[in-house]
């Protein structure tokens, strides 16, 4: 199996439970929420890929772990596999949808 392809499933099982708890939203929810969420989310993901780019980089070139060419797609940044960033931004997806549903459930 290639990176590329675990990283596919893991984003698409974040992308199919994202949807699945936004369609199970109750009406009613504080107006504004998910536009603030939403933002929170975006900056976040900025920092998050930021950092995996400057110390995915370090941490090859420092020789702490290397990546199987035959294993990536081969686009990089940097020395870092483009496909190390697929988590960042599985969990900005994922996990404001989770803390959503999990607030208004708490609210009701």
């Amino acid at each position: 199996m290639t990176y590329a392809l675990l990283c596919a499933v893991f984003l698409g099982v974040a992308v199919a439970a994202a949807i699945g708890l936004t369609v199970t939203r109750r009406h009613g929810s504080r107006k504004g929420a998910p536009r603030n969420v939403a933002l929170a989310a975006v900056l976040a993901s900025a920092a998050l890929l930021v950092l995996t780019a400057v110390f995915d980089n370090v941490m090859i070139a420092a020789g702490l772990f290397a990546y199987s060419d035959g294993h990536i797609s081969g686009l990089r940044i940097g020395a870092a596999p483009i496909e190390d960033f697929t988590y960042q931004l599985a969990a900005a997806i994922l996990l404001p949808a989770l803390w959503l549903f999990l607030r208004r459930r708490h609210d009701s």
